[in-house]
């Protein structure tokens, strides 16, 4: 069984920077895409940014030039590097895992609980 563990959330400052972990464990065959997506209350959650197995990274209009998303494959880590941090940033960020079961041919997806950014003065 796959899990994922987000890790990095925080209260910070506008203009401010963090930069959240997600830790992904278990096994799976393939890792097809891994994604962050954050959501506030009373609203759907929306993709952050998210990279494809070969590497093509996709933003969000709203974080674009703020936030990058990198993989660290060795340590089946995913990081969302935030910086520049505005209040309507302020949500639940969560780490989403999409893959390929050992015999299967389509995407299963996964969730962390997520971690909470505040951006605040």
């Amino acid at each position: 069984q796959v899990q994922l563990s987000e890790s990095g959330g925080g209260v910070v400052q506008p203009g401010g920077s963090l930069t959240l972990s997600c830790v992904i464990s278990g096994d799976i065959f393939s890792i097809e895409s891994l994604g962050w997506y954050r959501q506030v209350p009373g609203k759907q959650r929306e993709l952050v940014a998210s990279v494809t197995r070969g590497g093509t990274k996709n933003y969000a209009d709203s974080v674009k030039g703020r936030f990058t998303i990198s993989r660290d494959r060795a340590k089946n880590m995913v990081y969302l590097q935030m910086s520049s941090l505005k209040p309507e940033d302020t949500a639940v960020y969560y780490c989403k895992l999409g893959g390929l079961r050992r015999g299967e041919l389509w995407e299963t997806y996964y969730w962390g609980r997520g971690t909470q950014v505040t951006v605040t003065v």
